[in-house]
């Protein structure tokens, strides 16, 4: 299997975000497939690429960390007919390449400033038919903006645009979750690759002896360097060798040169970097992603020095973990001097070594890996199904006068996303009611919008911010008996009063505790807090768990949670609803219950997808067919809006 992938990438002010970038073009042109290499930053020498092409628009840079202004090769500020002109370059090489593939390195999780040009171009790629795979690329550690609206953004486009975000890290070593909050929604498309390592020679070996400084690839490391200049004469019973970035203008490269002492060569970065740092004592060097992952191949002990400029965390965040496994000394960038150096650089040259922690660098490979499963074709998609075991079931309801009925609950809709048209479409297709348990705290205005036209559609309660409030050893709950009542009902109602605002007569007054689970302390009390039905997965016990509240439960889930997280097999999904229907003509004590199929279209692949269609057009075709919620539940609709006085 061929594919064609397209990789867009702009880096602003060092070129780890290219080099990366550039490692998995590589990675996929060695598979053999046409991979396309746009890149945005300034341009830099790059590695043989293994066969992909690179495509270069007309750049654009930044200086230190003001990533809001954008500037030329010039350093003059860009204007709107440059970024045009961008733009214009990536959808003409989006329209002929048309990419199996398209993944954009660092966005939507950051390059808000170039927003309107990566939007435009993942929507351009959403027009395209076929649609390509799209894939967000990104670091194992992020800088989370200070304003939560933005993060809400990210996560937004994510949902609506995304299918995966490859992390090129391990969490074993920093989890994403350490720099970026994820939530329920963001974290199935997750998927951790490995470090990526952009050389994969095996490491020289040999005798360790002297000082490598390297501070990457931009201007920021001068203070670095000047600090080792003034730390070498403190040290001068070993070697230096510091190599200087090509950031660095080459006015300041010869200052520095002119200043070192004897015993400290100064040079430009080069190409056996790796070797020299191999046969190093100790390294001195910032904490950027690709310095992390040549300390980690070399096994070499380090100070670090990381960058923190503009409130950056990422770097100390990084060296904080290394730090933390015994591989690292910190040298906290506001207390940077030759003395505070030097002072790091003997305690690391008298501090025994530790072992690499074994930590996951095949990241290339692996995101390549993860790419083609996603894509490769699933012989799954269309199997044939048994059907006798529920035909046999619906023709004894038949013959013994027993009226089959079924509804539909479809959880964590908070927004308008492709994935929710996909289901609403599927739902009108067949005739079919659904309800929508929806997360209140995250509601956009997009999803009352959408639900506005819907005739059968209804939005249910799906707690408050769908939050895990368990500890760490028991099952996820945010209703579970783990927190006091009273806090959770107060938080039950500002969640019907909330989603009441947003929704309108469009919610019914149904209770859905996130994960199904519910303190059976807290059931008494929703009634009075103006809900009039709960529902969770299982077999019910009773039709009214408390005075004034219904209770009508799911029981049929396609998706595989515990396994492949895609479709289970189609034999269960057919013997739990014969099961349910033998069990109702057997007169069991949920009888009267409808039978609930529960789905969750944001984490649907397309096995799920059709899966749940065929057996929505199996019923349909006998007829039977999804009852709408708000008949389901008896509620009338907008009533529960006038008794509560919302």
């Amino acid at each position: 299997m061929t594919l064609r992938v397209l990789i867009a990438v702009t880096h602003l002010l060092g070129a780890g975000h290219l080099t990366r970038a550039a490692a998995l073009a590589r990675a996929f042109a060695r598979k053999g497939h046409e991979t396309i290499l746009v890149s945005g930053g300034t341009p830099a020498r790059l590695a043989d690429l293994g066969g992909a092409k690179l495509v270069q628009l007309p750049p654009v840079r930044t200086i230190g960390t003001d990533f809001r202004t954008l500037l030329d090769e010039s350093f003059q500020p860009v204007d709107a007919a440059y970024l045009e002109q961008r733009q214009a370059i990536l959808l003409d090489t989006l329209r002929s390449t048309r990419p199996d593939i398209l993944i954009t390195e660092l966005f939507p999780f950051g390059r808000r400033v170039l927003a309107g040009e990566f939007m435009a171009l993942v929507e351009a790629a959403h027009a395209l038919n076929p649609r390509p795979l799209v894939l967000s690329s990104i670091r194992d550690i992020l800088v989370a903006p200070a304003k939560a609206e933005r993060i809400t953004e990210a996560h937004e486009r994510i949902l609506r645009h995304y299918d995966t975000v490859l992390v090129h890290g391990d969490p074993d070593l920093v989890p994403l979750e350490a720099s970026w909050p994820l939530d329920e929604k963001i974290r199935p498309l997750i998927r951790y690759t490995g470090y990526v390592d952009e050389n994969e020679d095996p490491v020289p070996q040999g005798h360790r002896h002297g000082i490598v400084v390297s501070g990457g690839s931009s201007a920021a490391s001068l203070p670095l360097y000047r600090a080792a200049l003034d730390a070498a004469p403190l040290i001068a019973d070993r070697p230096w060798h510091i190599l200087i970035g090509r950031g660095v203008s080459e006015e300041n490269f010869q200052t520095l040169r002119n200043n070192a002492p004897a015993h400290a060569v100064i040079e430009r970065v080069r190409p056996d970097f790796r070797a020299l740092l191999a046969r190093a004592e100790i390294s001195v060097s910032q904490a950027g992603y690709n310095t992390v992952v040549d300390l980690l191949r070399c096994g070499v002990r380090s100070v670090l020095v990381p960058f923190e400029a503009g409130h950056e965390t990422e770097q100390r965040l990084r060296a904080e973990r290394l730090k933390s496994m015994g591989l690292a000394n910190i040298v906290p960038e506001g207390e940077l001097s030759g003395v505070h150096l030097a002072e790091a650089i003997r305690q690391g040259l008298t501090q025994l070594s530790s072992s690499p922690p074994a930590v996951a660098i095949n990241g290339a490979r692996q995101s390549v890996a993860i790419a083609e499963s996603l894509i490769a074709p699933k012989p799954a998609l269309h199997p044939t199904i048994d059907w006798s075991p529920l035909n046999t079931a619906l023709e004894r309801a038949r013959d013994g006068g027993y009226t089959v009925r079924v509804w539909w609950r479809d959880d964590d809709a908070v927004a308008d996303t492709p994935a929710l048209d996909r289901l609403l479409t599927l739902a009108r297709r067949y005739n079919a009611g659904i309800g929508l348990a929806v997360i209140p705290e995250g509601l956009q205005t997009s999803l009352a919008l959408r639900l506005s036209d819907e005739t059968s559609a209804f939005a249910l309660v799906h707690g408050w911010s769908h939050a895990n409030h368990a500890p760490p050893e028991a099952k996820k709950a945010e209703f579970g008996a783990h927190r006091p009542v009273e806090t959770m009902a107060a938080e039950a109602q500002r969640a019907l009063r909330t989603a009441s605002a947003h929704l309108g007569a469009k919610l019914l007054p149904v209770f859905v505790p996130p994960w199904n689970r519910i303190s059976s302390e807290l059931i008494p009390n929703l009634p009075r807090l103006g809900f009039s039905a709960l529902s969770t997965f299982t077999d019910r016990r009773v039709a009214s768990p408390a005075p004034g509240l219904l209770q009508i439960n799911t029981h049929l889930d396609p998706i595989d949670w515990r396994g492949a997280r895609s479709a289970v097999e189609p034999r269960q999904i057919v013997a739990g609803l014969a099961g349910a229907i033998e069990r109702r003509i057997a007169g069991a004590a949920d009888r009267d219950e409808p039978i609930g199929l529960l789905t969750h279209h944001l984490v649907h692949d397309e096995v799920i997808w059709v899966l749940s269609e065929r057996l929505i057009a199996h019923l349909a075709e006998r007829d039977i067919y999804f009852l709408p919620p708000d008949a389901c539940f008896g509620i009338e609709t907008g009533s529960h809006l006038r008794s509560n006085g919302i």
